[in-house]
C-alpha cells in the first residue's frame, strides 16, 4: 500500500480503478459529455470511457465550458467517481465542486497506473494505491 498527500479540491471519498494519462483533459470538445468517451484525437485516452473511474491526470486545459461538461458528465451519470491532479486548473476545479466529484491534487501521478485500484479520502487530500 502506497499512501500519496496531496490539497483537496473538493471533498469525498470512493475507491475504485484508476485511469491514467500523462496527457493534459480539455473536457470541452475533448470528452464526449453524454459518454464519458475522450474523444480528442491523438489524446493518449482516446475512445476510452471515464465513467465510472478515478481519472488521473497532470492538468486540465481549454475553455472554461469545460466546468459545464463535468457537470454534464456527472448528470447523465457517466462522470468520473473522482479525479487526482498533479495541478488542479480553475476550470477543472470548479467542475469538481460544481459537480460534488471528489478531487486532490498535489499528487505524483506517476505512482499511479491504469488498472490499478485506488481509494480517494479527498477530504484529508489522500490517495492510497492499494
Amino acid at each position: 500500500m502506497i499512501e500519496l498527500k496531496g490539497r483537496r479540491i473538493f471533498s469525498g471519498k470512493v475507491e475504485g480503478e484508476a485511469l491514467v494519462t500523462t496527457d493534459d483533459i480539455s473536457f470541452y470538445g475533448g470528452c464526449d459529455p453524454e459518454t464519458g468517451e475522450i474523444v480528442e484525437k491523438g489524446h493518449q485516452l482516446e475512445g476510452r470511457s471515464i465513467s465510472g473511474k478515478i481519472l488521473v491526470f497532470p492538468t486540465g486545459k481549454g475553455s472554461t465550458v469545460g466546468s459545464y461538461v463535468l457537470y454534464a458528465l456527472k448528470k447523465a451519470g457517466k462522470g468520473p467517481l473522482a479525479i487526482v491532479n498533479k495541478s488542479t486548473d480553475p476550470v477543472v476545479a470548479v467542475g469538481c465542486i460544481i459537480s460534488e466529484i471528489p478531487a486532490v491534487d498535489q499528487i505524483d501521478i506517476e505512482k499511479i497506473k491504469t488498472g490499478q485500484k485506488i481509494k480517494i479520502d479527498a477530504d484529508n487530500g489522500v490517495v492510497i494505491i492499494e
